[in-house]
Formats: structure tokens, sequence, C-alpha cells
């Protein structure tokens, strides 16, 4: 009777986008969590997915219906991480048939983000989407904000995978969106006039340059300056894995929320 009640409390977790790199990641990392069971996955690569790469005793029946797997499976939480494309047709249907949601998709719009928000409040769950999962990316983004209050002349350089298809990074984007909320002038400055497209992208006054490149994986830094002095903040993910312990931490947290979470800093206490 024990196990029973051990094994319905365990959080069921299903993974869209589960033949890809970073799906196969979550695969494995939410097969070694004790209060988790990895129940599904579901991509356009239907077929057998190995667990764990370190394994050969696991394999998974990858479907492509979402639909009749999210009916059949009846999971607590869908982790996406699959193509601009197709991310918000999979979590309106996840919302919608009141399974939580945590996206580790990038490329959504403002527009996108309201959306989630609505579907959360309509259907009373919840959802977290964060542009980066690993926890040393999100205190580089906070350490950005605290030095944008001292330097007001900053760029930013990302750098990833050449397949990365979204460009500037939402990683990019969420850092030079918290620096200006910081140092308002600079925003408003920018606001009001242009600079050289070779500049690089800009985002609320920062500017943003994109590299793509075989080799890497997912890279930046923010860069200061000010009179006789340079700051940089760097962070680098030399694998996934390093995406693993905050997507471990959302499908825990998101089982508590009935609204959603924009970022992962506002799971952590920062």
């Amino acid at each position: 009777m024990e196990m029973k009640t051990e094994k319905a409390s365990r959080i069921r977790v299903v993974v869209a986008g589960a033949a890809g790199r970073m799906g196969r990641q979550v695969l494995a990392a939410v097969s070694r969590e004790p209060d988790m069971e990895l129940v599904g996955g579901v991509d356009v690569r239907e077929g057998r997915v190995p667990i764990d790469a370190e394994r050969t005793d696991g394999f998974l029946e990858v479907t492509r219906d979402l639909v009749s797997s999210l009916t059949r499976l009846r999971p607590d939480v869908m982790v996406d991480f699959t193509h601009p494309a197709a991310v918000m047709e999979n979590v309106r249907t996840a919302l919608g048939m009141g399974v939580r949601c945590v996206v580790g998709t990038t490329g959504l719009g403002a527009q996108d983000i309201d959306e989630i928000d609505r579907l959360c409040h309509r259907n009373g769950i919840g959802a977290v989407v964060a542009p980066n999962f690993a926890i040393g990316a999100v205190l580089m983004m906070k350490f950005a904000e605290m030095a944008s209050r001292y330097f007001h002349a900053a760029e930013i350089i990302e750098l990833h995978h050449d397949r990365k298809i979204d460009a500037p990074s939402g990683t990019a984007i969420k850092t030079a969106q918290g620096m200006a909320r910081v140092d308002r002038a600079r925003a408003e400055a920018a606001a009001g006039g242009e600079e050289p497209l070779a500049r690089g992208e800009s985002v609320g006054g920062v500017r943003i340059h994109s590299v793509r490149l075989p080799g890497l994986v997912a890279h930046q830094e923010v860069l200061f300056g000010g009179p006789g002095q340079v700051l940089t903040i760097r962070h680098d993910s030399i694998s996934r894995e390093s995406f693993m312990p905050g997507v471990m931490l959302a499908i825990r947290r998101v089982m508590d929320l009935d609204h959603a979470v924009f970022g992962l800093e506002h799971l952590l206490d920062l």
C-alpha cells in the first residue's frame, strides 16, 4: 500500500520534443529523479528513443500526436523543447487539457507571453517559461542588472550553436530588458535616436551581437565600459546538462502555481 501511495505522489512528466538534443537530456534527467515519473514523449520524429545515453536498458516510445498522448498518459506536466513554430499550439493544447507547462523553447513574442498568461488564469493552472534554465545564466542576468546602476555603456555578445534558429537569443533579450529597467536613462536615450545596424540589434538601448557557429553550446558576455575600466560578466554552458537542474526545479515548482511565471529567476531566492 505504501508503494502505491509513493508512486501516485510522483510528478508525471511528458516531454514534447523528446527526440531532440534538449529533449533527450530532459528524458534522462527526469528518469533519475525519485519524485518524478517519465510517462511519455512527443516528437515529429516518432519511434524508440533512448531514455539515457549512458545506459542501454531503457527506451521510450515517442509518438507524434500530442492530444492522444496527453489523453492516454494523463501527465501532470508537459516540458516543451520543440520549435518556435510549434510551441504555442503545444502550450494551448496542454493548458486546455489541464496539464501544466514548463517551456524552454525560445522565440516567443510578447503576444505569445500574454496568451500563455491568459490561458493559465482561465484554466487555473501554472506554467513556467524561461529563455534559459541554467542557474548560472540567471545569476549572470541578475549581476548585469546590478552593474547597470553604475555603468551606463554596455553591449552584449551572445554565442550559440549554428542550429539555433532565433537571434538574438531569448537570454540576451531578457538580459537587455532587465538592464533597461534599472537604467531608464539608457533606454530613453536609445528611443530618441538611431544607431548603425552594424552595431547589432538594440533592445532597451543595449546592443546585442549574435554569433552562430558549430562547436558552441550557449554562451553570453555582457561588457560594461566606464572611464579607465571595463567590466565583463560572462556565462558559458559547455554542455546541455547545465540546464537540467533548472528544468527539474521548474517541474517541481509549477505544481504549486496557478499562474504563469516568465523567467527562472522568479523561482529562485535572488
